[in-house]
């Protein structure tokens, strides 16, 4: 047995739409059953339990008549819209039989990267589990832009799994462990155990899926695993079949050991869940101050502007070789910025007046890449 999986309290359990549903879009009532009774065994067990549920939109697809997931994101986000109540009603459904109740959680990055938003979503996911109820995770897919999703839920997950301090992430799918290559080919191997990137070096993974209705695949799960174990989190990586076995501890699927230690949620969330609007270029000791001293940006060390973006929005860093170093919230708009260049806040302040004596990215407001 796996002696962290077996001692963790609180567990993120992630799973995605072609593991929740059929080929032609619509809900498996059986699968959806036959995984909430695995979490409700590991609820009774005495863990507490998040799930982050893909499958909003394929979810919407069959009622809506389409015969495949849309590329346009007004059509996706019109059946996520469908979708998303189908879901949680089916989740409520089955988890209501083991006497538990479900509580929905929709998430877009801008809600727990702002300093002021992101406590929000952390309070209510704690409330939730002190209450006794099983958090249900999902994009908010109805309003989520290109600009502001996560791209996929396994991020999503490893993200969540930080912000409420889980003990472990268990990320499911239709394939039942980390393969070496296509686990359709032979002679590829299952890997048992991933200690650190050296273990990941040679293993080729794709993104292709079996059914279509879903964004992910091996490599949006392995990058998922990296963030979460970087973060002091272990993952078991597993098919959706094998989830009550995961759950218990039983040697299956691939196990990543947790290989870091935790850090800020929400810096996190800033180098992982966002897309930069915009880029700094900076000179070599405004580089060296912000990568090495862990300072904040000033004016006189950034010489290039690139992007349109304004005040708040996440913006890349760039060394003098073009290389995002770090990801920041700007204090000032891309129109403001280029007569700023190189310039002191004390004398900016002087000729512009005290609002100009601040920051263009605050140290609390700034990831660092190099760990990406």
């Amino acid at each position: 047995m796996r002696d962290d999986v077996v001692a963790a309290r609180r567990v993120v359990v992630k799973v995605g739409s072609s593991s929740l549903t059929t080929a032609e879009g619509g809900i498996d009532d059986a699968r959806v059953v036959a995984l909430v009774d695995a979490l409700a065994e590991r609820r009774a067990a005495g863990a507490e339990v998040v799930l982050v549920s893909s499958g909003a939109i394929a979810a919407g697809l069959a009622p809506l008549g389409l015969a495949r997931r849309p590329r346009d994101l007004a059509t996706q986000q019109a059946a996520a819209s469908v979708g998303q109540g189908l879901l949680v009603h089916r989740y409520t459904e089955a988890l209501a039989r083991h006497g538990l109740t479900v509580g929905q959680v929709l998430l877009t990055a801008t809600d727990v990267v702002r300093r002021t938003h992101y406590r929000n979503a952390q309070r209510t996911l704690y409330r939730l589990l002190a209450m006794g109820a099983l958090p249900v995770v999902n994009e908010n897919d109805t309003v989520a832009t290109d600009e502001i999703r996560f791209g996929d839920n396994d991020r999503l997950a490893a993200l969540v799994a930080h912000l409420v301090d889980a003990d472990l992430l268990v990320l499911l799918s239709d394939v039942d462990a980390l393969y070496d290559g296509d686990p359709r080919r032979p002679g590829t191997r299952a890997l048992d155990e991933v200690r650190g990137p050296e273990d990941l070096e040679g293993v080729q993974v794709g993104r292709a899926g079996r059914s279509g209705v879903g964004t992910g695949g091996m490599a949006t799960k392995v990058e998922a695993a990296s963030i979460a174990t970087a973060a002091g989190v272990p993952v078991v990586l597993t098919s959706a079949d094998r989830a009550g076995a995961a759950l218990t501890g039983a040697p299956v699927g691939t196990y990543f050991h947790a290989r870091g230690r935790r850090s800020s949620t929400r810096l996190l969330w800033l180098a992982h869940a966002t897309s930069a609007q915009g880029r700094l270029h900076l000179d070599a000791g405004a580089v060296a101050a912000v990568v090495g001293r862990r300072t904040s940006l000033l004016p006189a060390g950034v010489t290039g502007v690139d992007g349109d973006f304004v005040a708040g929005d996440p913006v890349d860093l760039l060394d003098e070789n073009g290389h995002a170093v770090a990801r920041g919230l700007v204090n000032y708009d891309s129109a403001e910025l280029p007569g700023l260049l190189g310039r002191s806040t004390r004398e900016l302040a002087r000729e512009l007046g005290p609002s100009y004596e601040r920051e263009v990215v605050h140290r609390d407001d700034l990831a660092l890449l190099g760990t990406r």
